[in-house]
């Protein structure tokens, strides 16, 4: 273990105590007798529910969109594809709201796409879709700077040999390149997941909160933080725990995939 200056303890201390020091104000704060109840009420139920299978279906967007992005950022870094990986990550940085009202003014009644889908009989704004699309928006980066950071890691030197072996680009990518990465792709799911399950501003710009429709566990507790603060607490920490397990499986890989490289 390398040193490190002492008096850096002291900054660090401050850090942990910062971000500690509200979760246990939460714990210490909520009604532990009823929390149970409160929690597997029908209300929570459902927004709970919402939101694990949006998030889900926002995770598996996620996927099937960024592992793709990040394998053409990492093989190719042209100007315009730096411009394009800049506009991809900009959400990380973007103010959820306004990455909300823009999927409104996009898929809005009055939106660019959202005007025809309309005439089309489509409606997408204020619903559960909307909230997909609000989760993939903010969950996106997670997954492809995940995944382009470990490509960019392990190189292209076995998918070279891969190929003077005979194997084809798609075989590479199937038999290769994806088991490499496995342990980052992992991480990137379980990031995007949580962030979906956790997200607020954009759902409820261009979502709305409606109870059963598009009102997940987060708008929950903002409704339940107004009428009855004490009442939002239990869903609170049930996502605060969800956001620990998340933390502790991601860190758990990231030790083992870096422990197996030492071996």
């Amino acid at each position: 273990m390398r040193a490190v200056p002492r008096w850096l303890y002291l900054p660090a201390a401050l850090g942990i105590t910062v971000v500690l020091l509200p979760l246990v104000a939460i714990l210490v704060k909520t009604p532990w007798g009823s929390f149970w109840s409160s929690i597997t009420s029908h209300d929570a139920l459902t927004a709970l529910g919402l939101s694990l299978r949006t998030a889900a279906l926002s995770t598996v967007g996620c996927l099937v969109l960024g592992v793709p992005l990040a394998i053409v950022f990492a093989h190719n870094r042209s100007r315009i594809l730096r411009v394009a990986r800049a506009i991809v990550l900009l959400p990380l940085v973007l103010p959820p709201v306004v990455g909300g009202l823009a999927l409104l003014y996009v898929f809005g009644r009055q939106g660019m796409l959202g005007k025809q889908l309309h005439a089309w009989g489509i409606d997408i704004a204020f619903s559960t879709t909307a909230v997909v699309l609000a989760q993939l928006f903010v969950s996106l980066p997670f997954v492809v700077i995940t995944v382009e950071s470990a490509l960019r890691t392990v190189g292209d030197r076995y998918d070279r040999v891969a190929a003077t072996l005979g194997a084809s680009p798609a075989r590479t990518l199937g038999r290769v390149t994806l088991p490499l990465i496995g342990p980052a792709l992992a991480s990137g799911t379980v990031l995007a997941f949580a962030r979906a399950l956790g997200e607020f501003g954009a759902t409820i710009t261009f979502a709305g909160n409606l109870p059963g429709v598009t009102q997940t566990a987060p708008l929950a507790i903002y409704v339940d933080q107004i009428d009855d603060p004490a009442h939002a607490l239990p869903m609170s920490v049930l996502l605060v725990v969800v956001a620990l397990v998340v933390v502790i499986a991601v860190h758990a890989r990231e030790s083992n995939r870096q422990r197996s490289l030492v071996i």
